[in-house]
C-alpha cells in the first residue's frame, strides 16, 4: 500500500481547491436562463394569457440570442386547470445574462435565492430600475407573478392574476419586488415574488404602484 506524506496531501488539497475555483469561474460564464422582461405587453396585465406570456419570453430571448431554449413565464393561473409558476420553469440551475447564478434549484429559488437589484437583469443584461434608481427612474420593481411566496397559485375566488393574464381592466395581480425593497422593512416588501396586489390591471394602474407590466422568464429546457 502506498503512503503519502504531508506535502503530498497539501498538493492534493491545492489541486482540489484549484478545480473548485475553475468550476466557479465557469458557472459565471454559463448561458442565460433567467431574466426580467425588458418590456411588458403594453396592455397591462393582459399578456395574451399564459401562452402569450410564454411567447413574449421566447421572443425576447430570441432577440437576445438565446432563442434556442424553451422559455416560460414565471406566472401562476387560477381556477379550473390552475397552474403553479414553480411547476412551469424546469429544475434549474438558472443564470442571469452575466452568467451569475440566481438559484441552483426550485427549493433554493423559493427559499434563499440570489434574485436582487444587481442580479435580476433584463434579457439584454441591463438593470431594471428599482426604488433606489429614482431618479433617474422610473421605479419598475413590481414584477407580475400571480403567485404565493412558494410559487404556487392562489385558490379560486379573489383574483390575483388579472383574470389569468387576459385583463387590462378589472382585477389585480400579485407582484413581487425584484430589488427586494418596499415601503416597509418587512418580509412581504422583501419578497421577489409575492409582495402585494397591484392597484389594477391596466398599464397606468400597474405604473401607479411601481411597475410596468414586467415579469420573470426562466429557461425550462
Amino acid at each position: 500500500m502506498k503512503t503519502y506524506g504531508r506535502g503530498t496531501g497539501v498538493l492534493l488539497g491545492a489541486c482540489v481547491l484549484g478545480v473548485a475555483i475553475v468550476a466557479g469561474a465557469q458557472s459565471q460564464g454559463a448561458p442565460m436562463s433567467f431574466f426580467v422582461t425588458s418590456v411588458g405587453s403594453g396592455r397591462g396585465g393582459d399578456l395574451g394569457g399564459i401562452e402569450g406570456a410564454d411567447q413574449h419570453c421566447q421572443s425576447l430571448a430570441a432577440a437576445a440570442g438565446a432563442g434556442g431554449r424553451t422559455w416560460r413565464a414565471y406566472l401562476s393561473t387560477q381556477g379550473a386547470g390552475a397552474m403553479n409558476a414553480r411547476d412551469r420553469i424546469g429544475s434549474g440551475p438558472w443564470h442571469n445574462a452575466n452568467g451569475v447564478v440566481v438559484a441552483r434549484n426550485l427549493e433554493e429559488l423559493h427559499i434563499g435565492n440570489n434574485v436582487n437589484r444587481e442580479t435580476a437583469l433584463s434579457e439584454r443584461g441591463e438593470r431594471v430600475f428599482g426604488r433606489l434608481d429614482v431618479p433617474p427612474g422610473p421605479n419598475r420593481h413590481d414584477i407580475l407573478t400571480g403567485s404565493r411566496s412558494d410559487g404556487t397559485a392562489f385558490p379560486e375566488g379573489e383574483d390575483r392574476t388579472c383574470r389569468n393574464w387576459t385583463s387590462s381592466g378589472e382585477g389585480p395581480a400579485m407582484v413581487g419586488h425584484h430589488d427586494r425593497m418596499g415601503l416597509r422593512d418587512d418580509e412581504a416588501s422583501r419578497s421577489w415574488n409575492a409582495s402585494h396586489p397591484s392597484a389594477g390591471c391596466s398599464q397606468p394602474e400597474l405604473v401607479k404602484t411601481g411597475g410596468a407590466g414586467l415579469f420573470y422568464c426562466f429557461a425550462a429546457k
